[in-house]
């Protein structure tokens, strides 16, 4: 009989251990955090790095840079919804419930969503950067004449394969996702 509760305290001792494990993952959110404090630095480096040039740059300058300003915020908004979402699903729940300025979708997302947003963050800030290129390329070496290609030309036909890897990974995880939603909803109907 002591055997057994002595098993059983042991286990209840090791599942709160493992439980409590959770909060190892706060200073990786922490950490997230303060990344974002440094990529507002950059981002106003960057800002007003642009703003006593402006009147004397391209227009192709111009968008470069400030799709370069909006490629950091995206980097920050997707930082956002990972520190938010993964904190919460977890670490623990945000008690920010009554706060008028609590984003909808907050508390809302699971891991499976936060994957889809997450991938979905990753194609957008890749057509940035893809949009980047495009904008920023001088010339193109002669299609179908892989010889004639600059150093250029290929690293934008690597950005253009990766960004369409991005998209069928993107895609491929929206519908495992549905596929999975699907079977729960299958299953769950099948044992009523």
């Amino acid at each position: 009989m002591h055997v057994i509760a002595d098993m059983k305290r042991t286990e209840h001792a090791l599942e709160v251990i493992i439980f409590n494990s959770r909060w190892l993952l706060a200073p990786f959110y922490l950490g997230l955090v303060i990344s974002i404090a440094l990529l507002l630095v950059k981002f106003g480096q960057d800002f007003f790095h642009m703003l006593p040039t402006i009147f004397t740059m391209s227009e192709s300058g111009v968008i470069l840079a400030i799709l370069t300003l909006v490629d950091m915020s995206l980097v920050a908004n997707l930082l956002l919804i990972i520190i938010f979402s993964g904190y919460e699903n977890f670490v623990s729940k945000i008690d920010t419930a009554g706060h008028e300025d609590r984003p909808s979708w907050m508390g809302k997302v699971d891991f499976s969503g936060l994957k889809v947003k997450l991938i979905a963050s990753i194609v957008a800030i890749s057509a940035i950067e893809l949009l980047k290129a495009f904008v920023n390329v001088s010339n193109i070496g002669v299609a179908g004449d892989l010889a004639t290609w600059t150093v250029a030309d290929k690293q934008l036909a690597w950005k253009v394969g990766i960004h369409f890897v991005l998209i069928i990974s993107g895609v491929l995880f929206a519908l495992m996702d549905r596929i999975a939603e699907g079977t729960k909803t299958h299953h769950t109907d099948k044992h009523k």
